[in-house]
């Protein structure tokens, strides 16, 4: 419905105009009457950061207010990631949507129906709804029925899964089965560490960028590289795309054939080796199968790794003596690119390989590993999670261990790609889901139908997303990030505290309240402080033995630092600060960087980062291939939307207002399509229709699908070939064929 606006008036900032002004269409959308204020109200002024990136990079917002409604948006100065995106910009759209969910509802038709008969309740109903379900579940079969699970944003992690394991039940996951969490056990494979790369100091002379466009994934980072280049850094940059970050920066591009990310690094770590371009004393004293990895990779000759990755040889020979020769080199990984494939941790692991070929690892101006302070990637710690206790008790009992053991070994979150089969089995019978997609999963429907099968569903989340929850029982209105206070934004050693700048829309909540009024209500106060966010925060800060409170982060708006005790050093290795036991060397069964995995070896999977072949490629699958003769290529980062957020808001959706599929013009000739086209993408599980982009950014060869759309969800298409290691499914890679629609 209209609003009269003649009176009241959404006031236009100068960031907003600005916004306007890049983004085509300004304000021709409906507000509801509470994102109006008067004209002549005084401003306040009040300091937020950013989710509709996702858990990173928390870039800085000021906001303009009136009457406490935000009327502009700009970008935070003195703040680390200060540089507002269009969709920070457009986070004013979001929070002020006619569409968000406002109250909780629960469904009145039967599951299955096409309509759920949404009918509002009072938060009182559905916690009293939701403990009576949980705990009558706990105790007919078991806490571990039940399945708590965190998506996007990722912000809630930490209270999610403290809320899992002081319940009992150690099923508990996250969208990382599909991203980070590959990279990171690839990374405690081969050297008990976690990296995913440091960005080039003023000692880097080589920086080798593997299937990162941070042009358009991460713009505030990519401004850093642009310096960095400015300042002498040579670049290697691998992608199968001519990227931004590519033109902008590859002294050598690696265009490689989707999926063969491990036959590539493996062909350089060749010519390293057979030509001298490594670190001899590194690799002989800090190494553990060095032997068995060099002669496996004399079978990755430059001839042979161009065959095979489509990467001409004189590239490959220049790739290995630039990062070998002009150290030190520093290396930038993705969290999903080479892991979304059937040999996805063996590849990651060979890529991590030739890093430690160099010898850059924890080097001054190489893959640097300072030390912080003692938060996880998502500001929460392991005691406050309660990983380091409960869940200990608990772990046998966990939904995934024998499908996917090296998993289980690593990472305490559960591996969520078959919950399917999970609950088919019986293994799980209800979920608690905050920010969940069903269209996140290869083989969607089958997803939808687990979640239809089980006895009882809540999620949280802004909005009713159909696809996802037309299938749950209940669904809760979370707050968004100017509305709520956790986590903390922490970049090194300085921690930032975000205060709420606007009181919630309707009744929604911060997905930390939620967690803990949730916990209260299943019968744990104590643990979850009879409800108070706050009182958890302060004992977050508590369990970190900073000596620090909420007090002292509220007299530090700019960021509060905690210096070391002591300044960092590098090579840490060397020295004892790598393990926790104090002994040289690196925290891995060995005790150094394993070109031979010890974790594997006891799991009965190949020790070497071997290559394997996708399981549908042109060289795996030849017969498929002649009636699918494509290679699909999906889930890119777009600059103005984040997987399937934010194709909804008018400044954004005008950039690609309808599903899109990228093509190299020598393969639309062969197929008489042009720019423009209604098309249809083909797989052996059926098709979809997308609009067809022509252009050279893509190899011919392949193709490159963008995924989030309802109407074209991509992942219908992708098989459940799922990475016996990671258990992680191919979205970079398959066969596919794209002719007119």
């Amino acid at each position: 419905m209209a609003k009269n606006i003649s009176r009241r008036t959404f006031l236009k900032g100068s960031a907003a105009l600005t916004g306007a002004a890049a983004l085509g269409s300004a304000f021709n959308i409906y507000h509801p009457e509470g994102a109006f204020a008067a004209e002549d109200s005084p401003l306040s002024y009040g300091y937020s950061y950013c989710d509709m990136c996702n858990h990173t990079p928390k870039c800085g917002i000021k906001a303009t207010l009136k009457e406490g409604k935000i009327i502009r948006i700009e970008s935070r100065e003195n703040y680390p990631n200060g540089r507002l995106c269009a969709k920070g910009v457009s986070s004013i759209q979001e929070l002020y949507d006619p569409e968000r969910l406002l109250h909780p509802v629960i469904r009145t038709n039967p599951k299955g129906s096409p309509d759920p008969g949404w009918k509002q309740i009072s938060w009182e109903e559905a916690y009293e709804t939701i403990a009576k379900k949980f705990n009558g579940i706990k105790a007919q079969d078991g806490a571990d029925k039940v399945m708590f699970y965190c998506g996007d944003p990722k912000e809630p992690r930490s209270a999610v899964q403290r809320l899992a394991y002081t319940f009992g039940s150690p099923n508990y996951g996250n969208e990382s089965s599909t991203c980070f969490r590959a990279e990171a056990m690839a990374g405690f494979l081969t050297m008990g560490k976690v990296s995913m790369g440091t960005d080039p100091g003023p000692k880097t002379k080589t920086c080798l960028i593997w299937s990162l466009n941070p042009a358009w994934s991460l713009p505030t980072r990519f401004g850093k590289l642009c310096d960095a280049k400015a300042n002498g850094t040579q670049f290697i940059v691998v992608d199968p795309r001519v990227t931004p970050t590519v033109s902008s920066l590859a002294d050598i591009h690696l265009q490689l054939r989707p999926g063969t990310d491990g036959a590539l690094a493996l062909g350089i770590a060749h010519v390293m080796l057979r030509d001298g371009y490594y670190d001899q004393g590194f690799v002989e004293k800090w190494t553990h199968g060095f032997t068995e990895f060099a002669e496996y990779v004399k079978e990755f000759t430059p001839e042979k790794t161009e065959e095979i990755t489509w990467v001409p040889k004189e590239k490959i020979e220049a790739a290995a003596k630039m990062f070998g020769q002009e150290t030190p080199g520093t290396w930038i990984g993705s969290a999903s690119p080479t892991v979304h494939s059937t040999n996805g941790t063996q590849n990651t692991r060979a890529i991590l390989s030739v890093v430690a070929l160099s010898g850059n690892i924890d080097a001054e101006g190489g893959l640097e590993m300072p030390d912080g302070l003692p938060f996880d990637l998502f500001a929460g710690n392991p005691a406050f999670n309660r990983e380091t206790d409960l869940f200990q008790q608990i772990k046998e009992k966990r939904a995934d261990k024998e499908d996917f053991p090296v998993w289980a070994h690593f990472v305490n979150d559960m591996q969520v790609n078959r919950f399917p089969e999970y609950v088919d089995q019986g293994k799980i019978k209800a979920m608690f889901m905050v920010g969940g997609n069903a269209m996140m999963w290869p083989q969607t429907k089958l997803y939808q139908q687990a979640l239809e099968k089980m006895e009882f569903t809540v999620a949280a989340d802004y909005y009713i997303r159909p696809m996802t929850h037309n299938t749950m029982d209940m669904v809760l209105p979370a707050a968004m990030c100017f509305e709520r206070m956790a986590p903390f934004a922490i970049f090194g050693r300085t921690i930032y505290f975000r205060e709420p700048i606007v009181k919630p829309m309707g009744e929604s909540r911060s997905d930390w309240q939620i967690c803990f009024e949730l916990g209260t209500k299943l019968g744990y106060g104590k643990e979850f402080f009879n409800g108070s966010e706050e009182e958890g925060l302060e004992e977050l800060l508590r369990i970190t033995k900073l000596g620090i409170t909420l007090k002292d982060l509220r007299a530090n708006p700019e960021g509060l630092t905690i210096p070391p005790k002591e300044p960092n050093s590098f090579k840490k290795y060397e020295s004892g600060k790598f393990r926790p036991d104090g002994k040289t060397g690196f925290p891995t069964t060995s005790g150094k960087f394993e070109f031979t995995s010890e974790i594997l070896r006891k799991y009965q999977f190949d020790t070497l980062p071997t290559y394997k072949e996708p399981v549908d490629s042109p060289n795996s699958n030849p017969e498929l291939a002649k009636e699918f003769p494509l290679i699909l290529n999906t889930g890119s980062r777009i600059p103005y939307y984040t997987h399937s957020k934010l194709r909804h808001m008018p400044w954004l959706n005008q950039f690609m207002p309808e599903p899109i599929v990228r093509m190299n013009k020598v393969d639309a000739t062969a197929r008489g399509l042009k720019d423009g086209d209604d098309v249809k993408l083909s797989t052996k599980f059926g098709e979809l229709q997308f609009k067809l982009e022509v252009t050279n950014i893509i190899l011919p060869g392949m193709i490159d699908v963008f995924h989030g759309w309802e109407k074209a969800d991509i992942n219908l298409l992708i098989a459940r070939d799922f990475d016996p290691i990671s258990g992680f499914p191919p979205y970079k890679e398959g066969l596919c064929q794209v002719s007119k629609g």
